[in-house]
């Protein structure tokens, strides 16, 4: 499978506003990738990248007062599969893990599972098993919280989603991912391009999604409190312990949004 991606993101700024985006698919998915994913700049900026503590790719840039507006259109090659469902097995003792994973069972600025340990504990205590665990933390949240683009909050936080019960994306994955660490099961939130494929294509506009990751049985897998179900080409951008780690764009100034689009599809091909 083909899949076409890109985005048209524009600011007004008011004075030269540094930048950092984290608009670049991750790493682990460049050998995947059929044409360059570049970040580009209307009108030209010099830019530069580097790799975030979490290894994501990072680019800096200096907006000039005005318009400006980052772009980028690639292909990329995927299975076509949906996301991996693992096997269900107890959870690895924490002793047991490795220690770069642990980082993901502490409490972050969005995922507040200190806050959620009792909650967490009188729900899911009887829960067994890892991978049944984490599914019913999964079926939890996508009852939990209704979904609504008008009522996105970017300081709304795990606990926050699970009292006012609304929220988008990154609310499901930050009450699940919150929930999932208050049980000992390391979790990390993840964004990036989900599009309509295989699924009934959604008549609102596209945006990047948010979904989390667990470490089960040795290794990460993709689980989608929002959708409740393994979903096909899905592209990862950035990966961190919650949405502070990954903001697609954090200013040094006050820029005003101008235009936000996204697009994600399957490429058809030539017969």
């Amino acid at each position: 499978m083909i899949i076409r991606a890109g985005y048209a993101i524009a600011f007004e700024c008011s004075l030269v506003t540094p930048m950092i985006l984290h608009l670049n698919i991750h790493p682990s998915r460049d050998a995947d990738l059929i044409t360059p994913d570049v970040v580009r700049t209307e009108p030209n900026c010099p830019t530069d990248a580097y790799l975030d503590l979490f290894g994501n790719k990072v680019t800096r840039v200096e907006a000039p007062a005005g318009v400006v507006t980052f772009l980028n259109d690639f292909t990329i090659r995927d299975s076509g599969a949906p996301d991996a469902t693992p096997e269900d097995a107890p959870l690895t003792p924490i002793a047991k893990l490795p220690s770069e994973v642990l980082v993901y069972l502490l409490a972050s600025r969005y995922c507040d599972s200190d806050l959620l340990s009792d909650f967490a504990w009188s729900r899911f205590g009887g829960v067994g098993g890892g991978a049944r665990l984490v599914q019913a933390v999964c079926n939890f949240v996508n009852s939990r919280i209704r979904f609504d683009y008008a009522a996105a909050n970017p300081r709304r936080t795990a606990s926050d989603g699970l009292r006012e019960g609304v929220g988008v994306c990154r609310d499901f994955a930050h009450l699940a991912a919150a929930l999932c660490r208050a049980m000992n099961v390391p979790a990390r939130y993840c964004t990036g391009y989900l599009g309509d494929i295989g699924v009934p294509p959604d008549p609102a506009p596209m945006d990047f999604s948010a979904w989390f990751e667990v470490f089960l049985n040795g290794r990460w897998y993709t689980f989608d409190a929002r959708h409740n179900t393994p979903r096909i080409g899905r592209i990862v951008m950035a990966r961190g312990r919650d949405a502070a780690d990954v903001a697609i764009s954090t200013a040094f100034g006050q820029p005003t949004l101008k235009r936000f689009e996204v697009t994600t599809y399957e490429e058809a091909i030539a017969a």
